[in-house]
């Protein structure tokens, strides 16, 4: 089956800087490699640095293009400002930044700890504002900027297990409309994608295994789990040239899924 990628041109993103959080493992990496894939350079960052290197080095086998693997905790504003300085230093600016750094885990409302909650909202919404922040100056100073936050679907209805996961993607979506409106002068972009469930990604592989994966494809309209790649095509989407007016936006990239009933609440 053709890659959605297809569609766009060789070099599509030819002199773009990227750089992607998260962007070791899942989606995150698979909007690393679109990038690279089609011209960017990108630079990568998570906490572990091996887990980097490794993905930096399978990447640039992939794409024909090297790829900075720079480690940081989103939690650490002084860290992430560190990975942005790096990503400068080594491309010489910056043009998208995509926050896709998040943490998950299936708990129950009355057994999660008040530190799970906050764990995830530490990475998930404060990282998104952390990487944004300390991205701002470089964004305003490509002419072009764009920040692009990897939101979910969760928070559009009740989703049982997950209170913290839709907390946190709820802030991130409030994250990406008022900074669209406050840094659109400046000549930045704000965007978001919420992807659905998403096949061969550590989320579903945690969040839905067994039973639970299977009644969640039943209820997608589309029949099926998405492709890491259609998440990417949507990232090249609203960074490339067509998507220059769209800001404060979140792209819902689902088959259908959250707008389906019965809602997911009833699938347990």
């Amino acid at each position: 089956m053709a890659s959605p990628l297809d569609v766009f041109r060789d070099g599509a993103l030819a002199g773009h800087v990227a750089l992607v959080t998260g962007g070791g493992t899942g989606i995150c990496r698979g909007i690393a490699a679109a990038y690279a894939r089609l011209g960017a350079d990108v630079a990568i960052t998570s906490r572990k640095q091996d887990v980097l290197e490794a993905a930096a080095a399978e990447l640039a086998q992939a794409t024909g293009r090297a790829v900075l693997p720079v480690a940081a905790d989103v939690r650490d504003p002084d860290a992430i400002g560190r990975a942005v300085r790096a990503t400068i230093e080594r491309f010489g600016k910056l043009d998208t930044l995509v926050n896709g750094a998040a943490g998950n885990f299936l708990a129950p409302a009355a057994a999660l700890s008040p530190n799970g909650f906050r764990t995830v909202i530490d990475i998930d919404l404060n990282g998104t504002f952390n990487a944004s922040r300390a991205a701002f100056e470089a964004l305003q100073q490509s002419g072009a900027g764009l920040v692009l936050n990897i939101s979910a679907t969760l928070h559009y209805h009740g989703t049982p297990l997950q209170i913290h996961a839709s907390a946190a993607k709820a802030g991130v979506d409030a994250v990406t409309r008022n900074l669209a409106v406050e840094w659109g002068r400046f000549g930045i972009r704000v965007c978001g994608i919420a992807p659905g469930p998403i096949a061969d990604t550590e989320g579903m592989r945690r969040l839905a295994p067994g039973e639970l994966g299977a009644k969640a494809r039943a209820a997608i309209p589309a029949g099926r789990f998405g492709e890491i790649d259609e998440i990417a095509a949507a990232a090249v989407f609203l960074r490339s040239p067509a998507a220059a007016y769209i800001s404060g936006h979140v792209l819902v990239v689902d088959g259908g899924h959250c707008v389906a009933t019965p809602p997911l609440g009833a699938l347990l």
